[in-house]
């Protein structure tokens, strides 16, 4: 009995270590990201224009002030009615360009999303078995990186339609094989650790495995990667948009937006600037906090 009573505060005291460790290494994270000041810029910024996409239905009224039209009030400058003027309908641009940040959003994050658990599959399975599997699944994915983006998205919105849902697939399937050789390069850096060995050992599956040993410990270089194609998809989406092969109109996208008010930017530049630095500004804080988060996450990188 004495024993036994004995031996549960040793057991009660690893667990507590053990917590208390991972709350500091988060902690620890969590200041050297806070010491980036670009990349808590970039952070702000991309947080208040999720926040302004997520409150868009609280802000203004999407039938009456997003897709209607209002001739008597077409192409107005900037002014305290409309604060950044309205397109050649007479629509309220900053709230278009609200409800259009909804778009692209939900399209690049659900993007990246099928291009991640692709990349994963593939790379995973790539860089944890090595061989034959390795090289069928690498030449294949080289197929594709021969191919540019946006016209590997191109051909499948051709072949299929442009819908948001097709979209969103031909977008995260352009981006796959680069995900593909980030997870593979990863695993491959992990997979001969001693953990790992241990684990073959005691007769664990190699999904387990993977899923278990292997990703957690690649989370750093993926999550780095995400931010940042994250920010290309977007980009993608505005170009096929801008094209007339992306979002149509009258649903607010900025690239639909920035194609729709080219005709009137030499005399109302204000139709085409808003939209083009909502982009801009989008992708500058994604690529700023993707930054951040490889510089906070490299231990190399470490001061």
């Amino acid at each position: 009995m004495q024993a036994t009573s004995a031996a549960r505060p040793i057991t009660t005291k690893k667990e507590f270590y053990a917590q208390f460790r991972k709350k500091s290494i988060a902690h620890e994270l969590w200041l050297r990201f806070l010491k980036n000041r670009t990349a808590v810029i970039g952070l702000v910024i991309f947080c208040f224009i999720v926040t302004v996409a997520v409150a868009a239905p609280w802000l203004t009224s999407y039938d009456n002030v997003v897709v209607k039209m209002n001739i008597a009030e077409r192409l107005q400058p900037p002014g305290t009615a409309h604060w950044f003027g309205t397109d050649e309908l007479g629509r309220d641009i900053l709230a278009r360009i609200v409800y259009g940040a909804r778009i692209s959003l939900v399209i690049g994050i659900s993007a990246i999303s099928v291009s991640l658990v692709v990349g994963l599959v593939l790379g995973g399975a790539a860089g944890y078995y090595g061989g034959k599997i390795d090289s069928v699944i690498m030449r294949a994915m080289d197929v594709f990186l021969s191919l540019p983006d946006v016209l590997l998205a191109l051909a499948i919105i051709a072949a299929f339609g442009n819908t948001k849902l097709n979209l969103t697939i031909a977008i995260g399937l352009s981006f796959a094989p680069k995900f593909s050789r980030v997870v593979r390069s990863a695993v491959m850096g992990v997979r001969d650790n001693e953990y790992i060995e241990a684990a073959r050992s005691i007769g664990a599956l190699d999904t387990r495995i993977i899923a278990r040993h292997v990703l957690p410990n690649c989370i750093g270089p993926i999550i780095v990667q995400v931010t940042l194609y994250v920010a290309n998809a977007i980009l993608t989406i505005a170009a096929l948009s801008f094209i007339g092969l992306g979002i149509q109109p009258p649903t607010p996208e900025w690239g639909n937006m920035l194609a729709s008010g080219r005709t009137y930017m030499r005399d109302f530049p204000h139709i085409v600037m808003a939209p083009g630095l909502a982009i801009f500004f989008t992708i500058l804080a994604l690529n700023l906090l993707g930054d951040g988060l490889r510089d906070t996450l490299d231990p190399r990188l470490k001061h």
